[in-house]
């Protein structure tokens, strides 16, 4: 909340960020600032928020926010953000188009709406963008699960395939 005075009488201007909206700011800032990183605890992204301060002191429902209504891999419940992205348990980066998804967040919100953001962040979208585009130009050509193909074959090479069925099957009744 800002707080100014005109003639003696003192005017409050409170934002109107969305809780989500500001968890996107604070991860896009975490990433932007540590580009050596691929992503964050839950932890590392609230203490971001409580320096940032962006709407005043940090708001009771950011925690939530962060752990489960903006995870796009969690079940909705019931926010359905598609903001962030569970790395692994307690972990947290910025949601990218092609990462998975609960399918009950079909459609959700990726990205703030520009007229949204407070004037100082909104360059944040265009570097998501950026970061987006570098991302996937950097993903690899190939498909990881195709690649596995033929790689279990050393398994059968003393004992032909048949033979093995049999050998597991012996003694089932």
């Amino acid at each position: 909340m800002v707080q100014g005075s005109d003639q003696n009488m003192t005017v409050s201007v409170k934002t109107h960020l969305k809780i989500a909206d500001e968890v996107w700011i604070i991860a896009a800032l975490l990433h932007r600032d540590h580009p050596d990183q691929s992503d964050f605890s839950t932890e590392e992204i609230v203490e971001r928020a409580k320096k940032e301060a962006i709407a005043g002191p940090i708001r009771p429902g950011l925690y939530v926010h962060v752990v489960q209504h903006c995870v796009a891999n969690r079940p909705p419940n019931p926010a359905r953000y598609r903001i962030l992205f569970e790395t692994t348990s307690g972990r947290r980066r910025l949601f990218r188009k092609g990462d998975a998804y609960h399918p009950a967040r079909e459609g959700a919100k990726i990205t703030p709406n520009p007229e949204d953001l407070p004037q100082d962040y909104r360059g944040l979208l265009t570097w998501y963008r950026d970061w987006c585009s570098t991302i996937s130009r950097a993903a690899p050509e190939t498909d990881l699960l195709l690649d596995l193909a033929g790689s279990g074959r050393r398994l059968w090479e003393d004992e032909h395939t048949d033979d093995y069925v049999r050998r597991l099957r012996e003694g089932w009744e």
